[in-house]
């Protein structure tokens, strides 16, 4: 497990003024990765590192000398690259060396502080890609209050299926239709059974959702044929971001039986632009725990050192704004908010299960979490839970109902880590905006 060290220190400030306030989401101690350029531009994409408001331009840093203590020639050349795969590819050592030589030199007082201004832009001026090229994105079903609760709408009497605790579930998505944050996409087609019909017809989807995730993004692979033992898993782990698998409940509940998720799900999924890496999120660190009459993991998938350390603080929350309520300037209303250390499976069993067959991750994929929903009403983690699968409408403050979402309401996820005696750290926003479907 990753530990602590200077770049966590708490009392480490900025010369980059808007990193040192208490609600900033980009403190000194964060430094997360984003691929940009400046918004409206042709120039060629490259990565950026979120400091305060502003992004640090890599590539224009390297040019003026602005990280001195980078020397490492592969190191310079991935961080002048228009993605992250091959800084991901490079591992955990070079990931570090990164990440110190950015710390020293963002820091209050830094020499490189007159050579590193003019490699800042404004984050209200530039625009997002994909951090990396994903190859394969495969989701989780990690919360077991989400597959509790969503259980229980269709099996009262066997809400969850006797394989939950034992192994962590999960689908291969569509790495094609993954956007970044701001993505817009239509209402899907597809094929639902009506209640009481016989016959499905073709349609757009009318129960549309949203998912309150995590995503974990791949950083060196392994090799096919090849484990990668759970406490060896953080050195395999880049960092983490926020995601929205969309859902067609609809569609889903016709097709997923027996094969599981397919056109309900493979539409869009949404992620953050900023990949929050695993360092940073040393001082949030939890312990790891099972409940003592739950079965206990086989032993490829626990260890002491996953019990101290195996959990992440991470609070989540998701909300919603309508068109009605953006056309009265109302701020987005919040719908859930929950833990992702309740989360039943970890990261790092995520892949030690993905990879105990021989399974080859590769530098750049995505990992899904799986909805994260906490046990009470408050802590769901999608609108299926909220409405008790669209029997009980909800109503919001401006007095509009939903069951499901309709056209034009756009999802904001957010995420944040507080712990005693550490700066606390964001996320940034992941939104995406449903549109009518097409004809």
């Amino acid at each position: 497990m990753l530990n602590t060290n200077e770049t966590h220190d708490p009392t480490l400030r900025s010369w980059v003024a808007s990193a040192n306030g208490p609600q900033t989401d980009f403190p000194l101690q964060n430094l997360p990765y984003a691929v940009f350029r400046r918004a409206g531009a042709t120039e060629a994409w490259r990565i950026g590192v979120a400091i305060g408001d502003q992004v640090l331009d890599l590539t224009h840093a390297l040019c003026v000398d602005g990280l001195p203590e980078l020397k490492d020639p592969e190191l310079q050349n991935a961080c002048r690259q228009s993605t992250l795969n091959a800084l991901m590819t490079l591992g955990q050592p070079a990931w570090h060396a990164l990440r110190l030589a950015l710390s020293r030199a963002l820091r209050a007082g830094a020499p490189a502080a007159a050579v590193l201004a003019d490699a800042l832009v404004p984050q209200s001026a530039v625009e997002y890609a994909l951090p990396a090229q994903i190859g394969d994105y495969t989701d989780f079903y990690t919360s077991i209050h989400h597959a509790t609760h969503v259980g229980a709408l269709f099996r009262p009497d066997n809400p969850l299926l006797p394989n939950y605790k034992w192994v962590p579930i999960g689908y291969h998505g569509r790495a094609s239709s993954i956007g970044i944050s701001g993505q817009q996409f239509a209402r899907p087609l597809g094929q639902t059974l009506p209640a009481g019909a016989a016959t499905p017809e073709l349609g757009p989807a009318r129960r549309m959702d949203y998912e309150l995730e995590l995503g974990v993004f791949i950083g060196k692979g392994n090799a096919a044929g090849q484990r990668i033992a759970l406490d060896r898993a953080d050195e395999h782990v880049f960092g983490l971001c926020l995601l929205n698998d969309w859902s067609a409940r609809d569609i889903q509940a016709w097709e997923y039986q027996p094969l599981g998720p397919f056109l309900a799900k493979n539409f869009a999924t949404t992620i953050s632009p900023w990949v929050v890496t695993l360092e940073a999120l040393a001082p949030f660190r939890q312990p790891w725990a099972r409940a003592v009459d739950d079965p206990q993991p086989l032993p490829y998938l626990d260890s002491p050192a996953h019990r101290d350390a195996g959990a992440i603080g991470i609070a989540l929350e998701v909300a919603i704004c309508t068109p009605q309520m953006r056309q009265a300037g109302l701020p987005p209303q919040r719908l859930g908010q929950s833990q992702f250390a309740q989360s039943y499976w970890s990261i790092a069993q995520m892949v030690a299960h993905h990879t105990i067959n021989g399974c080859n991750l590769q530098a750049g994929d995505l990992l899904g979490s799986g909805t994260q929903s906490g046990p009470l009403a408050h802590e769901a983690g999608s609108l299926l839970e909220l409405t008790h699968g669209g029997k009980q409408p909800m109503t919001l403050a401006n007095g509009e109902t939903r069951t499901f979402l309709q056209d034009g309401d756009e999802v904001i996820l957010r995420g944040r880590c507080a712990a005693d005696g550490a700066v606390s750290i964001g996320f940034g926003l992941c939104s995406g905006t449903l549109l009518p479907a097409l004809d």
